[in-house]
């Protein structure tokens, strides 16, 4: 969504349950769903579980589907993404896409902008699971250091780019909520 802000800051997050939920998962789950990897160029260095996802065909009437990553993640994901939601957004909207990323070591993730319509209409919500300080997060070529522990908002609508030069993989929980004025606005 074309915030009014490269990057907004929600605040501090418990993400404890989640982190830890993430961590544990097997080298298996990052595989179990490669669809982001093999039709996004910009993700070939990504691995993800991903808990919901659209395509956006037909939109905004598009299909929400449950992914492999739902059974691994809800529990402790949900309560996360709905008090983020309650602080921050009007209630009554539909989350279209929530997974966690890894950037591997030494990975990239080039400059782009979000181009899909359901990207224009929804707010894309990072919590930093983990990192290292050298990963670097740029939007219009400026780079921004996102805190395990933080929520922020993305202006996905403006060119934006990671670095992953450190010796740790950078995971991320990513999700997209789009507020029913958008659906009602759009249909």
């Amino acid at each position: 969504m074309n915030i009014d802000t490269p990057l907004r800051e929600l605040g501090a997050v418990d993400i404890a349950p989640l982190r830890d939920l993430i961590l544990s998962q097997e080298e298996v789950a990052w595989h179990e769903d490669d669809f982001r990897q093999q039709v996004y160029d910009v993700h070939r260095e990504t691995e993800s579980i991903v808990m919901v996802f659209t395509h956006g065909d037909d939109w905004p009437n598009c299909e929400v589907r449950k992914e492999p990553g739902w059974d691994r993640l809800a529990d402790a994901a949900i309560p996360v993404m709905h008090n983020i939601i309650k602080n921050h957004y009007p209630p009554g909207g539909t989350i279209i896409r929530a997974m966690a990323a890894k950037l591997l070591v030494g990975g990239k993730i080039v400059p782009h902008r979000d181009t899909h319509p359901s990207f224009r209409a929804g707010h894309r919500i990072h919590l930093p699971i983990t990192t290292n300080p050298r990963v670097r997060f740029f939007i219009d070529g400026r780079p921004y250091l996102f805190k395990v522990g933080e929520a922020y908002e993305l202006n996905n609508q403006k060119k934006h780019s990671v670095s992953n030069k450190g010796t740790e993989d950078r995971i991320t929980f990513i999700f997209d909520y789009v507020p029913a004025s958008e659906f009602q606005r759009k249909s």
